[in-house]
């Protein structure tokens, strides 16, 4: 058993969190694990890529090399298509439809379009899940649970590497007591979406 997981998005989000979240959960069921982060910026709203690789044996390397990536979890459609070359012929995409515009499209009025970006990857090939996560955060009322939502849909698909109980498992040892029950209902909530966009 092998899988490599990217998760791409921007500072701010939880895109570090939530590799270390599915890292654990993977480590609780007795795999091995390697993480790698890329944050730059984060801190201003810059790009971040997390490298999750799983395995039953040992793992050289955290970093996997291009078209290894059995599934792209995009918090944000421009930073999925940045990391489009990572994922290997037929992976999985699982996006936020919701953009980001970053600051260099601003300063130069530069049209950005997440539609187009969402297009794109449909025509990549492989198994594309679109995530409404604004609407998730809506319902549950926090805009802090997109990742726990997005990591959800990802387990919905089953290309993540641990099933959804084992996520929620390491939700409940791993946050805080108040933040448990709405961080659980926004994995339920992520993986619902994801189970009807695949019908």
């Amino acid at each position: 058993m092998k899988t490599n997981l990217v998760i791409a998005g921007v500072g701010g989000q939880g895109t570090v969190l939530a590799a270390k979240l599915v890292a654990r959960a993977a480590m609780e069921a007795g795999l091995c694990v390697r993480t790698s982060e890329t944050i730059g910026m984060a801190q201003r709203g810059g790009s971040v890529v997390s490298h999750v690789r799983i395995a039953d044996a040992a793992i050289a390397s955290p970093l996997m090399p291009p078209g290894s990536a059995d599934t792209l979890l995009g918090f944000e459609p421009g930073e999925a298509v940045r990391s489009l070359p990572l994922l290997r012929p037929g992976g999985t995409i699982v996006v936020n439809a919701h953009t980001v515009a970053p600051v260099a499209a601003a300063l130069t009025n530069t049209e950005y379009n997440g539609a187009a970006m969402i297009d794109y990857l449909g025509r990549r090939g492989g198994r594309l899940v679109v995530v409404d996560g604004d609407a998730i955060c809506a319902e549950i009322g926090s805009p802090k649970v997109l990742n726990v939502a997005l990591i959800g849909a990802a387990a919905a698909t089953g290309a993540l590497g641990v099933s959804l109980a084992q996520i929620e498992d390491t939700l409940r040892k791993a946050l805080r007591p108040k933040l448990v029950d709405m961080n659980v209902k926004a994995l339920h909530a992520g993986a619902r979406q994801a189970r009807k966009e695949m019908q």
